[in-house]
């Protein structure tokens, strides 16, 4: 039986997965993604990563019948090149960058919503990515023939056809106006449109696997390469290959992100963290960022720990220990918190209490999320999936928060490489396993949760 190969390349780790004609991962090879110092700024070492790459695919295909490739990434990555490659090292979107080619950035963007999401700090977008490019390397961006988002970058490595897809340029990439179906006008403006190939949907087959390399990797000649997909927007087809349609996703990670296909333009709001990002149709998703993730282990800590107890969750509400947004830069949905992250009232006593108040904390965030989203009173089927879910206080919580929600979980940890894997079998229903959560019912957590928002809307 054939198989998928999905090249999964979050922000700190990578995979390989071998997926097979059931849907089930099968084989997986992993290795850190960490980032390199400049100079001449945060990068990744693609070179490094392509020779890992090349050597485990070589492995898995001596063991697997792969019929397809596709490429699934974190968003704000993306590569400049030219004829030969990359021209210049691929971008760590927290780089730093200077603040007068920031200022001269911030000047140019198109309003919100068109750019998609609030101006994010370091060098999120890959317009300000392209622009730092244009500004500090002109005689190198001058011969650059494109720029290519990370999946569509692998898929050019592995078949030499260069495209551009939705839920890349809609991942807050501020080149493309989503909702008008457009490219930005600062992106227009710029010139930045003759580095951007034609749009594809993610889908659709770029072409077979050169034929040196499906040589030198073992793979059959014949092996296709999908466009590829923005990893939140390929955990959300997932749902939607099963049919799903008027239901929010929380993914949780190091970002809690939201994605809904079901809102009201008029609730977008760049200053709750608010963005416009694209399903695989070229469709808008209203979304919410928070890096609820770094949040997570500024309160927990990194030492091994098990999972919260729910009576250290009662006691630190009862207690009024809190945490308070947000402990990254960013500010998620409560302007003015970033960096600004702290503990307040009675601290927690040992790692356990710190876990609990990690696990409460995400819920918190979590629930300011999907009020963002949907608003406070409104209904509707909620899916949780991620990270988080590990603790399995986390979904009650919630369901406890959302009373008006009908809350799903996802028991799969890999659907970002599942959703990927079924865009080779795109058109065909798939099915996916989801159970309902009851509420946990816990004295005090609505005045708790009342108290939480308002002193983290008030960023103190």
């Amino acid at each position: 039986m054939s198989s998928v190969l999905v090249f999964d390349i979050g922000k700190t780790h990578v995979k390989l997965n071998v997926v097979d004609a059931a849907g089930v991962i099968v084989e997986t090879r992993r290795d850190s993604n960490a980032a390199r110092p400049g100079p001449p700024y945060g990068h990744f070492d693609l070179a490094q990563r392509e020779a890992w790459a090349w050597a485990a695919i070589r492995d898995l295909a001596s063991r697997h019948a792969i019929a397809t490739i596709v490429t699934s990434s974190h968003g704000s990555a993306g590569v400049l090149v030219d004829a030969a490659g990359p021209v210049l090292p691929m971008m760590d979107y927290e780089a730093v960058i200077p603040a007068a080619i920031d200022a001269a950035y911030r000047s140019l963007v198109d309003p919100y919503p068109a750019r998609g999401s609030a101006v994010l700090p370091g060098a999120a977008h890959l317009a300000r990515q392209i622009f730092w490019y244009s500004r500090a390397w002109p005689a190198v961006f001058a011969r650059a023939e494109a720029f290519l988002a990370q999946p569509q970058y692998w898929g050019w490595r592995f078949s030499r056809v260069a495209a551009s897809e939705h839920t890349m340029l809609g991942a807050q990439s501020q080149l493309r106006d989503v909702l008008a179906g457009r490219p930005t006008r600062m992106a227009e403006a710029c010139g930045f449109l003759r580095l951007l190939p034609p749009l594809r949907p993610a889908w659709e087959p770029l072409g077979p696997v050169r034929p040196a390399l499906a040589a030198h990797l073992g793979l059959a000649p014949e092996t296709r390469v999908l466009c590829g997909v923005h990893d939140s927007s390929g955990n959300f087809y997932r749902y939607q290959a099963a049919g799903m349609t008027d239901f929010t996703v929380i993914s949780t990670g190091t970002w809690i992100v939201g994605l809904t296909d079901a809102f009201d333009p008029a609730r977008l709001d760049e200053r709750r963290g608010m963005t416009v990002n694209a399903d695989v149709f070229g469709r808008p998703l209203a979304g919410v960022l928070a890096m609820g993730g770094r949040d997570f282990a500024a309160i927990a800590g990194r030492d091994p720990q098990r999972p919260a107890e729910a009576a250290l969750i009662a006691a630190l509400i009862a207690r009024g220990s809190m945490a308070l947004p947000s402990f990254s830069e960013d500010d998620g949905p409560f302007p003015g918190s970033g960096g600004r992250g702290r503990l307040i009232g009675p601290p927690p006593e040992n790692a356990a209490e710190r876990r609990a108040l990690a696990v409460l904390h995400g819920a918190l965030l979590t629930k300011a999320c999907l009020d963002a989203l949907k608003g406070e009173g409104a209904g509707g089927k909620v899916v949780l999936d991620g990270s988080f879910l590990n603790d399995p206080l986390y979904a009650p919580l919630v369901a406890g928060l959302r009373s008006g929600d009908t809350i799903l979980t996802s028991a799969e940890p890999n659907g970002t490489a599942i959703g990927a894997a079924l865009l080779a079998h795109h058109g065909i229903a798939a099915s996916c396993a989801l159970a309902p959560v009851s509420p946990l019912a816990m004295p005090g957590l609505a005045e708790y949760a009342a108290d939480w928002a308002a002193r983290a809307a008030a960023a103190l």
